[in-house]
């Protein structure tokens, strides 16, 4: 077997393993998500909304998180998302979104 192919073999035998090391994991609930971008990242803003009352001029969102990915990382969680998403409606059912509940404007965001 020459030295090439012997490498290769190990190679593909070589599995690389990942740990999900949870040990310093916050965890916060948010019923609200907000994503904007620029050229090098996407900003994901995650709060809460705890008002729901219907006529009200403002609705405050209590912001809990921003995460800020890279351009590769937000299009893998993009198709996670979708993926789950699938295989959730898939057992559940359908989500339905309301289209009556007041959505972000991105342009009148103050953070």
């Amino acid at each position: 077997m020459s030295d090439d192919k012997k490498q290769d073999g190990q190679e593909q035998k070589r599995q690389v393993r990942i740990v999900w090391d949870d040990s310093k994991m916050e965890m916060n609930y948010a019923n609200v998500c907000n994503v904007s971008s620029t050229k090098e990242e996407f900003n994901l803003l995650f709060g809460s909304n705890q008002s729901w009352a219907m006529g009200q001029q403002d609705v405050r969102i209590a912001l809990s998180n921003r995460i800020i990915l890279g351009p590769h990382a937000a299009k893998r969680l993009a198709l996670l998302l979708n993926n789950a998403v699938s295989q959730y409606e898939e057992k559940m059912g359908e989500i339905v979104i309301d289209q009556g509940q007041p959505q972000p404007d991105i342009a009148d965001q103050k953070h």
